[in-house]
Formats: C-alpha cells, structure tokens, sequence
C-alpha cells in the first residue's frame, strides 16, 4: 500500500465510509482521480484524489461549490473534506450525463439545452464571489498563443516571431473592444461532458454542475460558447442559434454586442483548445484528444467568419487544419517532449 493510499483510507474511515465499497469514475486532463463509494447504510458518494504534491488543490472547488449551493444550483454538497492533503467526499449527483442522455434520447436534446443556457442566465444575475482570478485579456491571449508553440511545432512547422507577434497584437485588440468584461464567474468547462440531468429535481436544479474548479471572473459569453461550441459533440447550428436569442432575451444583453464578444471568445477558446489538446498529446502522453481537433477547428472557422474578427483571421494563415496527415504528424511525438 502506498503512503496516499494509507492517508486516503484514513480519511474514508474518519467519514464514516470506510465499510464502503469503491469502484474508478471516469476522470479528466488533470492530475485529480475519482472513485464511486456505495456504503450498504449511506448510500453513494464519489471520492475526490487531488494530489496536492501533483499541483491540486481541493479549495476553489470548495469555494466555487458552496457559491453555488448557496444560489439554488445543483453542485455537489462537500460530505467531509481534508484540504491539507487533497480528498474531498462528495454528493453522487449520478451518471446521467448530458452527452449520455443526448444520445439516449435524442428527443431531449433541445430541453436539455434549453435548461443549461436557462443556468447560466441565472448565475449571471449574480457577480463573481470574491477572490476568483481574473479572466482577463492579457491571460486570454496567452492561451490563444498556445497553437504557436504547441500545435505548429507538432505539425513540424513554425511562425515567425513576426508572424506571433501580429497575431497577439490582433488577438489582444479584439478581446479588448469586444469581450473584456469580467463582471461575471465562468466556470471555463460547461459542456456536455460536466453537466447532468437531474429530472427528478426542479426548475435550474435540473441541471447538475461539475468540474467548475477552475473558475475565473470573465465575460459571460465565455460558458456559453464553451457548451455550445462543444469540442468532443457536435451541436446543431440551429440549435446554438436558438439558444443564442434564448440568453439574449432572458438577460436583456445588447444582441449585436454580445453576439461580437460570443464569436471573439470562440475563436479565443478553440485556439486554446487546440494547443491545448497539441500539448495533451506531445507532453503528456494523451493522443486521443487529437481526435476532437478537426471538430474545434470548425468551430474556429465558424467564429473568424464573423466581420469583427477580419484581422484576426488574416494573421492564422501559419495554421495548418488538422488534416489526417498533420495530426499523424503530431501523434507521432505523443509524450516526446517534457
């Protein structure tokens, strides 16, 4: 047995879950890990491992989840918690993930969808708690970047530091005169693969929220490009449109304005996505995220066609698509590079 798992076991116990049975979740790009726990008497909870030694720490998750209790959302209630060392013991909202359930039953698709959008324009009645780091423009045109370094070098094929530098200056001008609000929190991953549908619950509760961590004060057209420019499913342009004029009209937002800052911030989140997804692949060993890469890279085009982004889209001419080619190419240095 392993030091961690000796701490994690005595945590478990001094929950009072430690006659639980535990079984592996699915988990995600980070270093945290996930267990499912079914106690014959308490029922089912899911167990958080965030290394702290790996980078991890369990308090904006706290943080970010009472904020969200406390506003009637349905984030799960922290069971017991021990910070110092990274394990959290939390409510099992279930698996009945939005992705799933889509594919389940087609038919709830729009409803889903609907319920999800009708979230955000709630919570962004509300300002950012105290204390989230800003999402703010310099940051997002780091990430942006990300392609240059990541995706290009991959691909065996390189900007210039002109070419980078343009593309920074572009990139910063846009986010500046359309998208540099941060008056709201963005939870940065609310797509399909975090969200769950709790029927059985009312109203905004419907919708459950996970990995929300990571959440920033940003714009709040930020959350809904990231669910429905989704990277790993494809949603329905109709239906993004719908959904577009469903949170222009619940939160009386300038249409023109924020449809501008919707389509700078896609671009800004797919670039992102894209070196992300490069770096996945090449540092850390995870080749299968290259296959939602042609899919950002749609979303992209999509959002550079938009009149606001006419220099930004003349500065990525030095990106290559994603052919099947160019992503062999990146595949082939899948954990090459430290």
């Amino acid at each position: 047995m392993t030091a961690r798992e000796h701490l994690l076991q005595q945590f478990v116990a001094a929950a009072g879950w430690d006659a639980a049975q535990r079984g592996p979740l699915a988990g995600d790009a980070s270093n945290r890990r996930y267990e499912r726990l079914i106690h014959p008497q308490l029922g089912r909870a899911v167990l958080m491992d965030a290394p702290p030694q790996s980078g991890e720490d369990t308090r904006p998750f706290i943080h970010i989840a009472e904020h969200l209790r406390s506003l009637g959302f349905s984030a799960p209630a922290i069971l017991a918690r021990d910070t110092e060392n990274g394990f959290l013991l939390l409510e099992d909202l279930g698996d009945t993930l939005y992705a799933r359930i889509i594919q389940q039953q087609p038919a709830l698709e729009t409803a889903l969808y609907e319920a999800a959008t009708d979230v955000l324009a709630a919570l962004h009645l509300h300002p950012a708690p105290a204390g989230l780091p800003a999402y703010d423009t310099a940051l997002m045109t780091d990430l942006a970047a990300l392609p240059f370094e990541w995706y290009l070098t991959g691909s065996d094929q390189a900007a210039t530091p002109t070419q980078e530098t343009a593309f920074r200056a572009a990139m910063r001008a846009v986010l500046d005169r359309y998208a540099s609000a941060q008056d709201v929190m963005i939870q940065r991953d609310y797509h399909a693969e975090n969200l769950l549908w709790l029927p059985k619950r009312d109203g905004l509760a419907r919708v459950g929220l996970l990995d929300f961590q990571d959440a920033m004060a940003g714009h709040r057209a930020y959350d809904l490009v990231s669910i429905l420019e989704d990277a790993r499913r494809d949603v329905p342009r109709d239906l993004q449109d719908q959904m577009l004029d469903r949170y222009v009209a619940k939160t009386g937002v300038d249409e023109q304005q924020f449809r501008a800052a919707y389509s700078v911030l896609g671009a800004q989140r797919n670039l992102r996505i894209i070196g992300v997804f490069a770096r996945l692949c090449i540092r850390d060993g995870k080749p299968h995220y290259l296959e939602f890469l042609p899919r950002v890279w749609a979303h992209l085009q999509h959002d550079l066609s938009h009149p606001a982004l006419t220099e930004l889209r003349k500065t990525l001419d030095c990106l290559p698509a994603p052919t099947a080619e160019i992503l062999a190419r990146i595949a082939e240095k899948c954990a090459q590079r430290p």
